[in-house]
């Protein structure tokens, strides 16, 4: 599966003639696999905001969902460490208002974010906050979001 996740992403970057020097692919999981690509134009591959790479990961899925091996897996590309920033960063936001609705036994509600950080987020808080907080996720589509309750 590895391989072909990498191989249909190398040929990807090349029709949009993109260059990158590597592409790795590490299981995390049994159904989740995380790319990471190493390019000189992480600026052009990450976009405002991440868009580009969330369009660039939703391609990858639907190419493999057409392969008729992905349906059921999970595949997180990363440009250059970008993702796990952002995620270390989500994490940190989490861990701070976590610890603030425990000080102040009122209930925190994070920014909308995608089913990935919100995913992270509540098995963090679930691990590290287990007898303080409880996690709900609220709202619909793209305002979908984390409310943390104190316990």
């Amino acid at each position: 599966m590895e391989l072909v996740i990498k191989e249909t992403l190398e040929k990807i970057l090349e029709v949009m003639k993109v260059p990158f020097s590597g592409v790795k692919v590490k299981k995390e999981s049994e159904k989740t696999f995380y790319v990471s690509i190493d390019t000189s134009s992480s600026n052009l591959l990450i976009g405002w905001h991440g868009e580009t790479i969330a369009a660039l990961q939703h391609m990858l899925k639907c190419i493999l969902w057409k392969q008729k091996i992905g349906s059921d897996i999970q595949v997180i590309v990363d440009v250059d460490g970008y993702k796990k920033r952002q995620e270390e960063s989500v994490i940190r936001l989490a861990e701070r208002k976590a610890e603030h609705a425990i000080e102040t036994q009122k209930e925190v509600k994070l920014p909308p974010m995608n089913p990935y950080f919100r995913r992270k987020v509540h098995l963090f808080l679930a691990d590290k906050f287990k007898d303080k907080v409880t996690t709900e996720s609220i709202g619909e589509g793209q305002a979908r979001a984390i409310k943390i309750i104190p316990k």
